[in-house]
C-alpha cells in the first residue's frame, strides 16, 4: 500500500524555486549542437561480433556515444544487452543483477538517451529533478555520480549528488547554481532536502532504485516509499529497479512501484565464474594473518580489497597491517564520511594498495584495477560473497578472489555454493604461505652527537654550563650597549 504523500510539491510550492537560469535551455542546446558536429560516430569503430551486442546497435545520440567511447566501452555486458532494448523503448525494468555486471552504465545510458532526446522546453526551476537515482550507501551514490559525469562529458547535462555525512550548505549551494538533470543520493539526505523544499521531485521522468535488497536490509524502505510518493504516478514515469535477489518482499515492492515491468535476470554463477578466479584456503583462525601477509607480499598482487564481517575485525586488521609496513585504508560505518572519501580517493589513485572494508561500506566501491579480493571472514549472507568478489573482474576484466575458511565459518561455504550453483575448490595453502610473519625490525639506536670542538681553553667541570641552560641564556636579549655594538 502506498503511503499518502507527506510533502506537498504542487504548483503553489514552485513559486519559491529559483528561476534565474530559466532561459539557459536554448543556449545549452545550441552548445550541444556545436559539440556534436565536431565529432562523428565514424571515429568510434567497433566491429560486430557474434553473440555480442554493440552500443552501435542502438540509435543513441552522438554525444552519448562519444562519452561511451571515452569510458572504453565497446560491447554491452549481459545486463546491458538484455535491458537496453526494453528501457530505450520506455518500458519499466525489474533487474536481478549483482554489482560488477555493468548495471550502473545500463541505467545511466538509458537516462542520458532520454534526457538528450527530450530536452525541456520553456522555463525550468532550480532543484527540480528530471531523473532520480536512489542508492543505499554514500559510496555507491558517489560512484554512480562519477560514472554519470564521465558519460555526460560532452553534454551540458548536470549531475547532483546528495549524501549524508557531507556539508548540507555546500550541497545546497551547488544545487542552486545549476539545473538538476540527474539527481543521485541516499534516502535520508534526499528526504532532508525534500522536507526543506530544496529539491522537487514532481517532474521526475525516470526513477531508478538501485540495490533494492540492500535498501530493505538497511531499513530504508519507508524512506524510499516516501520519496517515490513525491514523484509522478508510476504510469507517468519510467521506473528501473535492480536487486541482487528476488525475495517475496522485493517482488511486492516492485509490483507497487513499477508499471508492467520487463524482468531481466543475470545469474550469479555467470558473474562469479566468468571473470573471477576463485580460491578457498582451508586454514585456522591463528594462521589467517600470516596467510594474508604472505599473499600480500606475493607477485602480481597490485591492488587488494580485504573484507571482514565486523567493524572491530576490520579495524584490528588494518592496524596490524600498518604495523607490518603496509599502507592499508579502512572503510567502515564508524569512519567519518570525509575520511572515508579521502581513503577511497587514495585507493583509486593507487597511493593506497590495500583496503579493508565491511560489506556495507565496500558495496559501492567501483575501482578499476583491483587485482585481488580477499575474504578474511566468509560472509554470513551468500549474496554478499558475489558482491565482494564483484570488486574485481569488473565488467569483463579478470581478477582473483581468495577466501579463508576456518573452523569458525567453513559452514558458510555451502549456501554460497548453492547460490553459485557450483562447487568451490578448497585447498590447503602452501607451506611458504603459512610462514611466521617476521617482526618489523626496530630502528637502530641513534649515536650520540659528538660535541663541537671550540678553540677555547678547557674549562673545569664547575665552570661548564649544561646545554639547556646555555640555550636559555642565548635566547635572552643582550644589554643595549652590546646590541649597539653587534648591530654596527
Amino acid at each position: 500500500m502506498a503511503e499518502p504523500e507527506p510533502i506537498a510539491a504542487g504548483p503553489e510550492s514552485k513559486h519559491s524555486k529559483t528561476d534565474s537560469d530559466a532561459g539557459k535551455s536554448s543556449s545549452n542546446r545550441r552548445s550541444r549542437s556545436r559539440g556534436e558536429r565536431s565529432w562523428d560516430i565514424s571515429q568510434f569503430k567497433v566491429e560486430p561480433q557474434e553473440g555480442k551486442v554493440r552500443f552501435h546497435d542502438f540509435n543513441l545520440p552522438a554525444l552519448l556515444m562519444r562519452g561511451i567511447q571515452d569510458t572504453g566501452f565497446e560491447y554491452c555486458t549481459p545486463i546491458q544487452g538484455a535491458s537496453l532494448p526494453h528501457t530505450l523503448n520506455g518500458h519499466d525494468i525489474v533487474g536481478k543483477a549483482q554489482t560488477g555486471t555493468g548495471k550502473t552504465a545500463a541505467f545511466l545510458i538509458n537516462i542520458i538517451n532520454d534526457l538528450l532526446n527530450h530536452p525541456v522546453e520553456g522555463e525550468r526551476y532550480m532543484g527540480e529533478a528530471r531523473t532520480l537515482i536512489l542508492a543505499p550507501t554514500r559510496e555507491l551514490a558517489i560512484q554512480i555520480a562519477d560514472d554519470a559525469v564521465a558519460l555526460l562529458k560532452h553534454t551540458k547535462l548536470n549531475v547532483h549528488c546528495l549524501v549524508g555525512g557531507m556539508d548540507y550548505g555546500k550541497q545546497l549551494h551547488k544545487m542552486q547554481k545549476s539545473h538538476c538533470d540527474l539527481l543521485i543520493g541516499t534516502p535520508g539526505r534526499l528526504l532532508d532536502f525534500a522536507n526543506n523544499r530544496d529539491i522537487y521531485l514532481d517532474q521526475v521522468e525516470v526513477l531508478v532504485i538501485d540495490e533494492a535488497d540492500r535498501m530493505l536490509d538497511m531499513g530504508f524502505i519507508p524512506q524510499v516509499r516516501r520519496l517515490v510518493n513525491l514523484t509522478p504516478k508510476r504510469e507517468d514515469r519510467q521506473t528501473l529497479l535492480f536487486s541482487a535477489t528476488f525475495t517475496p518482499e522485493i517482488l511486492r515492492l516492485s509490483g507497487t512501484w513499477t508499471d508492467n515491468p520487463v524482468t531481466v535476470e543475470i545469474g550469479a554463477e555467470r558473474v562469479a565464474t566468468d571473470t573471477v578466479e576463485q580460491k578457498v584456503y582451508i586454514t585456522t583462525a591463528n594462521e589467517k594473518f600470516a596467510l594474508l601477509h604472505n599473499i600480500l607480499i606475493g607477485e602480481g598482487v597490485d591492488s587488494v580489497m580485504i573484507f571482514a564481517n565486523r567493524r572491530d575485525i576490520c579495524r584490528t586488521l588494518q592496524e596490524k597491517l600498518n604495523k607490518k609496513g603496509f599502507k592499508a585504508g579502512l572503510l567502515s560505518g564508524d569512519v567519518p564520511q570525509n575520511r572515508r572519501m579521502k581513503t577511497l580517493e587514495s585507493f583509486k589513485s593507487g597511493a593506497t594498495k590495500v583496503m579493508v572494508a565491511t560489506d556495507v561500506a565496500g558495496r559501492g566501491i567501483h575501482v578499476d584495477g583491483v587485482s585481488h579480493v580477499i575474504n578474511y571472514t566468509l560472509p554470513e549472507e551468500p549474496e554478499d560473497y558475489v558482491h565482494r568478489i564483484g570488486r574485481t573482474g569488473r565488467a569483463g576484466s579478470t581478477g582473483t578472489s581468495i577466501s579463508f575458511a576456518c573452523e569458525d565459518d567453513a559452514f558458510l561455504l555451502e549456501p554460497i555454493e548453492k547460490l553459485l550453483e557450483t562447487k568451490l575448490a578448497c585447498t590447503m595453502p602452501e607451506e611458504k604461505l603459512l610462514q611466521d610473519v617476521p617482526a618489523k625490525p626496530k630502528p637502530a639506536p641513534r649515536k650520540p652527537k659528538k660535541p663541537v670542538e671550540q678553540d677555547q681553553p678547557a674549562q673545569s667541570k664547575a665552570d661548564q654550563v649544561p646545554e639547556q641552560k646555555e640555550q636559555r641564556q642565548e635566547q635572552k636579549p643582550a644589554p643595549a650597549a652590546e646590541q649597539t655594538v653587534s648591530e654596527d
